[in-house]
This record gives structure tokens, sequence and C-alpha cells, in this order.
């Protein structure tokens, strides 16, 4: 007589969304447990005073977070959390050091906080935030960092507050540039959201938590802060770029190049991605993003043009009358500082990567804003490993980038919703 089948049991919707959440949650108390020994190995062994007094905050922040992280169910209070860690981690110390340093104490910020305050005020005072040759060699040995920058004209805005309203905790130039950062990301999320909130979805939280609270973001935003908004407008521009509005996005990536170079490659990107997608705005996309940044020079260069080679050519070349303290023990560093003719091999390797990078973006552009995410992360990292004068902070660019690509993945475009119909775009992606 057969023996009647048994129907394999089922799991029920609601199984499924329990074990997610129940793997969520495990990543976050991991995320938090693992943020939390770095901050308290940088208390112990860093060597740099504002990252020791990030971390003596910050270390208590994470491991709250990490023990109350193991009872949280859902999603939304996951996302609460999120914000109290972001709290706790970035802004709490940050305005920490802010009084700190108004009340007299020199040791509470990164010499870019230092750079970009001395820029606004030469700004005030003279029209540019750069000093030519001669003017940095009149200046002490020990003062000359201090008097040069190596970023666009657009970063000295955020050190206008303290030229104009002297020193206060609130004229500190990282708490504009806080306000700039919190102001994109919130836009971008709310432009990926629509009709649905974008933090309801494990990408979306991963995204935010990449942003706010790891140690790459929270410790950067909290003691140096000029490359958060940098990121966060990157972001914003993948964000207006997914919702079609291609001349939007130019303009916000063109603002963040006209705050550091270092959103160019976003920039290029993405502009393959209007090629490819919307080519009658390749123009207007373009204009923004390159214009702008070559815009706000144009008044420094009449002002003084030598003194914009020095700043931004010479100095970020080696050339300067002092280098850069830019010295993390990156691969690029590395080979430049311990092998015979180093930097000549690093420099070669590094021009190497790029035209490999561009011969890729050339045989397969990305056809999504995701996978130009992840293109622009993936160049970001080769650059930062092998440039021969590097900080660890910039890996915050292809990190950010990288954990956003899945959020740019779920949320589909009015071209995107098109193209889904012939699984164009789940191919391309």
């Amino acid at each position: 007589m057969p023996v009647p089948l048994t129907p394999r049991p089922t799991r029920s919707a609601r199984e499924v969304t329990e074990r997610l959440l129940a793997v969520g949650r495990s990543a976050d108390v991991l995320i938090y447990a693992v943020s939390a020994l770095f901050a308290v190995l940088t208390w112990r062994w860093s060597v740099l005073a504002p990252h020791r007094a990030w971390a003596s905050v910050a270390a208590w922040g994470y491991l709250a977070a990490a023990i109350i992280a193991v009872g949280l169910r859902t999603r939304p209070a996951r996302t609460v959390l999120t914000g109290l860690t972001w709290t706790a981690t970035a802004l709490l110390p940050l305005v920490l050091q802010a009084h700190e340093r108004a009340a007299g104490r020199a040791d509470r910020a990164q010499e870019e906080v230092l750079v970009i305050e001395a820029a606004g005020v030469r700004m005030l005072h003279t029209g540019t935030p750069y000093l030519d040759r001669a003017a940095i060699a009149a200046v002490p040995s020990p003062l000359r960092l201090a008097d040069y920058l190596p970023y666009q004209p657009g970063m000295a805005i955020a050190g206008l507050p303290r030229a104009i309203g002297g020193v206060a905790w609130w004229t500190d130039a990282r708490v504009g540039m806080t306000l700039l950062s919190t102001v994109a990301v919130v836009c971008a999320l709310l432009l990926l959201g629509g009709t649905r909130t974008p933090l309801r979805t494990e990408a979306g939280l991963r995204a935010l938590q990449a942003v706010t609270v790891l140690p790459l973001a929270a410790l950067t935003l909290a003691t140096g802060g000029d490359d958060v908004p940098v990121v966060a407008l990157a972001l914003l521009a993948c964000a207006l770029c997914v919702r079609d509005r291609w001349v939007a996005a130019g303009v916000v990536i063109g603002c963040a190049g006209a705050l550091k170079l270092t959103a160019l490659p976003i920039a290029v990107v993405l502009g393959v991605v209007v090629f490819v997608r919307a080519r009658r705005f390749l123009y207007a996309y373009a204009s923004a993003a390159l214009a702008i940044p070559l815009l706000v020079l144009v008044p420094m260069l009449a002002i003084n043009t030598s003194s914009v080679v020095e700043n931004i050519v010479r100095f970020p070349m080696g050339h300067g009358l002092v280098t850069s303290p830019a010295a993390s023990p990156l691969p690029g560093y590395l080979l430049s500082v311990h092998l015979p003719d180093g930097r000549q091999l690093v420099i070669a390797l590094l021009l190497s990567s790029i035209a490999g990078l561009g011969a890729a973006l050339v045989h397969r552009p990305p056809t999504t804003v995701a996978r130009a995410a992840l293109f622009g992360a993936g160049g970001l990292l080769i650059a930062i490993l092998l440039m021969p004068a590097t900080r660890f902070g910039y890996l915050l660019y292809p990190v950010v980038l990288a954990a956003w690509a899945p959020l740019l993945r779920t949320t589909y475009s009015t071209a995107e919703r098109g193209l889904a119909r012939t699984g164009t775009v789940r191919s391309a992606r």
C-alpha cells in the first residue's frame, strides 16, 4: 500500500520577515560592537588628540547602542536607534569639541578645520581664500601649513561664520558642514523614498548607518568634517539621477566639486549614466557639473593666479613650501617611502589604474545609478590605496557609495520602470 506523501511545510511570510529582522538585528549588534571596539582602540592608541577626544565619548554611545540593539525587534525602532547613535557618536562629540575649542583648547580640531577657518578670514577680507608662495614664505615655518588651502574656494564658506561672528562653538566650521551634510542626506532619502520611506527597508537602514554612525563617518564629521558634505552631496546627486532629474543632479555634484575635487570622479561616472540613459540632457548636466567648480575659481584667478596654482596644484603635487601631513600607511604611501624611486612607481601605477578604469567605463558603461555608484566606489578605492599621500578618512567615499548601491538598486526611476518591462534594467544591474 503506497505511503501518502506529506507536503513539506512552507514558511509563512511572517516567519520569513521575522527571520530577516533577526538577521538585521544581529548585523546591527555587530556593527555597533565593532565600532565600540574601534573607538576604544582609538581612545587608547591614537596619536591625534581630536581623535582620542572623539573616542572617549563615542565609545560609550556605541556600547550602549550594541546593548540596546539586542532587544529591538522592529525596523522603525532600529532606525530610531541609528539616529540616537549618530547623536551620541558624532553630533555630541562635535559639539563638545567645538565648546572646548572655543574655550581655549587648541587640540580639539584637526588641522583641516583651522585651514578652512583661516581661508574664510582671507576670503572675507581679500576676496580670495588663497595665499601665493611669497606670502606663505613670509610666515614662520611652523605656521605655513595652515596657510595652504588645497580645496576649492567653496570650502572656505564654512569658515565665514567664524570670520564674521568671532570665536564661539556655533561658528566652528564643522557645525556648518554638519548642517549641509544632514540636509543633503535627508533630501536624498526623501527622493529615494517616494510614497514609501526607504528606511523601512534593510538596504535603506544600512545606507543611513554608513553615512552617519560608522566610525569613518562619525569620526570624520566630529573632528574634521570636510569630506562628509562632499559625500552627502554626491549621494543627493545619485538620488536625483534615480528620479531622472539630470540637470539638478549636475548642479548638486557641481556644488560638491566646488568644495573638493574629490567629487569629480563621481561626476564623471554619473555623466556616463546620463549619456547612456538620457543623452539629450548630457550637455546641461555636464555644463553644471563641470562649470560650477571652474566658475568659482574664476574670481580667484582674476585676483591672484599664482596663489591658485600654489594651493590647488603645487601643494597637492608635493611641491609646496611644506609637505602634506596626509601619510596613512596605505600601499601607495608605503611604496613611495620604502622603495627606491617609489614615488615614480606609485604614480605610474595610479595612472595605469586610471587608464584601465577609463577603458572599462567606455567598454561597459554603467546603465543604472546603482552600478555607477559601485563603479565609482571601486575606482575611488583603487585611487586612495595607490595615492602617495593619503588618509584613512578618504575611505569614507568608497564605503558610503558601496553601501548606498543596494538602496539605489531597489529604487526605480521612471525610465528604469520602462526598461524593466523588457528586462533590460535587471540584466544591467
